[in-house]
């Protein structure tokens, strides 16, 4: 039987299917808001849900929980689509039906819980500060970015794989090097299986302070020659001497309070179109959710140009750290056959989707320097 990888054209058609499923699972979620808050179906939940829990707590829990898990039924069959038949179809995932059930229900144990404490956060600022709600919600959004950065190495990713510190040998003594002369010191050099679920190969750096770690897929270590991790353990070093890490949470910081202070400002402003009484009634949340999800989708390109920014930094540091161009491009080429990326997508869908610059745009700027 032919792989679908190594029929032509089967990376852009790759892409192309997974960006369209992922489009329309971010408009289902969308609409689905809309749909609710002009109809009025809203305001039907919550005269239910009040009168049999009244105005409480309460009630605005088993609200946040019937359109959370509404919701999330609705994008799930196109969840599963992408992320099981898709990925089955072009031969890049090693998970069962069971696996990837279980890998989809454990980011849901740990999502749920943050949604609803972060809209109970919003529920109880709407009524003790009034028309600042944002500001106080801005301030536990931060708390909580800061938090999940400098916990997520140690406490969210083992939830998902199995971390191992890197064996000893000639291979992690030439990246304690680069460490050294970079002047990194992190929490240890892990390895971790992610062939447990796909083909796929990648490294990535995670944590802040104390619990910063440079995590490197089993994928990349069994089939990349040493020259090659190297290289790649550069760029993901880059990230830590150009400090991409703190500055995408500052920013992140300055975008979540910007994104909410204009989000009160619509929000309050749309009430009445709605029927609504007050910021501070359930059934008015989702539209809160419509306008800040607006506003996001608003600034994700310039997020996605300044992850770019950083990407070709890291590209550059990793060049000049380790003196070994042609090593990173053929690293670079070998990734992009093995998770199957379209090398030279369409500009503008690079502009509005890619957070990375295309293989091509990486490639052309390494032979540049």
């Amino acid at each position: 039987m032919v792989s679908f990888r190594d029929e032509p054209g089967s990376a852009k058609t790759y892409n192309r299917i997974k960006l369209a499923l992922g489009v329309f699972s971010s408009l289902i979620a969308f609409l689905f808001l809309v749909i609710l808050v002009m109809s009025g179906l809203t305001l039907q939940i919550e005269r239910t849900i009040t009168a049999i829990a009244g105005n409480s707590p309460v009630a605005f829990l088993i609200f946040v929980l019937t359109v959370a898990v509404a919701q999330g039924l609705l994008s799930l069959p196109v969840r599963y689509v992408s992320g099981y038949i898709v990925e089955h179809r072009y031969r890049l995932s090693n998970q069962s039906v069971g696996r990837w059930a279980w890998e989809h229900a454990k980011a849901t144990m740990i999502s749920v819980p943050l949604l609803i404490g972060i809209s109970f956060v919003v529920f109880i600022s709407l009524r003790m500060y009034g028309s600042f709600w944002w500001i106080a919600v801005g301030t536990v959004l931060t708390l909580l970015s800061v938090v999940l950065a400098r916990l997520g190495p140690v406490l969210l990713l083992p939830l998902f794989y199995r971390c191992t510190p890197l064996q000893g040998g000639p291979l992690k003594e030439r990246l304690l090097e680069l460490c050294a002369a970079a002047g990194v010191h992190s929490d240890g050099i892990f390895s971790f299986n992610l062939s447990k679920n796909t083909k796929k190969a990648n490294a990535g750096l995670a944590g802040i302070g104390r619990t910063r770690r440079i995590v490197i897929g089993d994928t990349l270590l069994q089939d990349f020659s040493q020259d090659e991790i190297e290289a790649v353990f550069a760029h993901e070093l880059g990230h830590y001497v150009h400090h991409h890490i703190w500055i995408g949470i500052a920013l992140g910081v300055v975008s979540t309070f910007t994104g909410l202070f204009i989000t009160a400002q619509l929000y309050a402003w749309s009430l009445p179109f709605f029927g609504f009484t007050g910021e501070r009634q359930i059934a008015a949340l989702p539209l809160l959710a419509i306008w800040f999800s607006l506003f996001g989708l608003i600034v994700a390109p310039a997020g996605n140009i300044l992850s770019r920014y950083h990407e070709r930094q890291a590209d550059t540091y990793a060049v000049r750290a380790t003196g070994k161009r042609n090593a990173f491009v053929s690293a670079l080429r070998r990734l992009a056959t093995m998770n199957l990326a379209d090398p030279d997508p369409h500009p503008l869908i690079e502009f509005l989707f890619y957070s990375h610059p295309s293989i091509a745009r990486r490639i052309r700027m390494l032979e540049s320097l």
